[in-house]
């Protein structure tokens, strides 16, 4: 058993409770911020929807800040485009704070989410560069114990600091919670990239680079079976308020709820993923796990497509769904990245702004097919997850038989 492996099977290593942290910064950004639209509006004498725009900036600049951080993380080391992000993050939510109108609000969410997206990407090239496959897909399995809490607790403590001290006290938060982290990086965190013997940074080189990647089957299979698995959790999270508290009529306390199980249920399968990479390949378990969302997705759809539609079998469906990418999103990064050592910050690049396009465009299609009924919701389930395994089985089927 190697180091790495040993030191994960004790728990959460110094390093990876850092790049836990890293990884947080953009639910934190996006959801702890959710409760106080209504009030941020208000305060800002904003139209109604306006504070919408913000949260549609702030994803639009996480997609684009991915592809700019990581060919510089290969190019000069791991640390200092962490420094330059984190900073850019700590000045654009300090902006934030101080804002006097939902444009200038606008303006800074996206200079926001540039710089947090430096945390994201450099944080799975960390992973990378310390860890093997399977112990990667360990690690990824213990960082979304991060993103699985923190859509559960970032709105209950966003609306706990709204209602004591005002929306601006929340990007005030998120300021220190930066300005800590690049203390913590500083101190914390060694240098995992040898950039020595990298060539000069071009644009050329740049767009080269993530062309190779986008031509490789292996990379390509695994990004798109798990952006694709990830979109049906944006269109859950954007059709399931309409469906279950307007159509089926779940009281909106009782919604946070059900969010919260299924958040959970993501959460749990990410750690009994963990315990099963001590004994199977994660190219086995995400083959698998790609089963579940693709039935699932495709029985609601039926179900809703024949006016069969009823709320258990739509909570249990969601239920399965969700939980299941806690076996599909480790096991998938870790196999994409793995065969791109050198490269571990541009492929974790592409592979994040991939999976944050795929999942703007579900967003999209909820908006773009409403009928008031189920059936928008459950075909993009179905879209979703039978395209994950579609990805899965034309583009990597050959070259895992190849390679057992």
């Amino acid at each position: 058993m190697s180091t790495r492996a040993a030191a994960l099977d004790r728990g959460f290593p110094g390093w990876l409770i850092l790049l836990g942290a890293l990884t947080a910064i953009g639910p934190l950004s996006i959801d702890m911020y959710l409760p106080a639209l209504p009030g941020l509006e208000r305060d800002l004498a904003a139209s109604p929807g306006a504070a919408g725009l913000t949260l549609a900036a702030f994803f639009t600049g996480m997609g684009a800040g991915q592809l700019f951080w990581g060919p510089l993380s290969d190019r000069f080391g791991r640390k200092p485009p962490l420094y330059a992000g984190l900073a850019l993050f700590a000045l654009a939510s300090l902006g934030c704070a101080l804002s006097d109108s939902i444009t200038a609000l606008t303006f800074w969410r996206v200079l926001q989410a540039l710089g947090g997206s430096a945390g994201m990407v450099i944080a799975r090239a960390v992973v990378r560069d310390r860890c093997a496959a399977r112990e990667s897909a360990r690690a990824f399995s213990m960082l979304l114990l991060v993103m699985g809490l923190a859509p559960i607790l970032a709105p209950l403590l966003g609306a706990w600091l709204d209602d004591a001290l005002g929306w601006r006290a929340i990007f005030l938060l998120l300021t220190i919670f930066a300005l800590a982290c690049l203390l913590a990086i500083h101190f914390g965190l060694a240098e995992s990239h040898d950039s020595r013997h990298e060539p000069p940074l071009s644009l050329v080189g740049t767009l080269r680079g993530y062309t190779d990647l986008l031509v490789s089957r292996p990379f390509l299979g695994y990004t798109l079976s798990s952006g694709l698995a990830m979109a049906g959790l944006f269109a859950y999270i954007t059709g399931s308020p309409f469906v279950l508290i307007e159509l089926a009529g779940i009281p909106a306390t009782y919604f946070g709820w059900i969010f919260g199980v299924n958040a959970l249920g993501f959460v749990a399968a990410s750690q009994l993923n963990a315990r099963a990479l001590k004994n199977h390949e994660p190219s086995r378990l995400l083959r698998r796990a790609l089963w579940v969302p693709a039935l699932t997705g495709g029985a609601l759809a039926l179900l809703a497509g024949n006016g069969l539609f009823s709320v258990p079998s739509l909570l249990l469906g969601l239920f399965f769904y969700i939980s299941s990418l806690g076996f599909i999103m480790p096991n998938a990064s870790a196999n994409a990245l793995a065969t791109h050592g050198q490269r571990a910050g541009s492929a974790s690049a592409l592979l994040g702004a991939l999976q944050f396009g795929l999942a703007t465009l579900a967003g999209l299609g909820i908006s773009a097919l409403h009928d008031g009924s189920a059936l928008p919701l459950t075909l993009l389930l179905a879209l979703c997850g039978i395209g994950a395994w579609g990805a899965h089985r034309w583009l990597l089927h050959p070259h895992e038989s190849r390679h057992g």
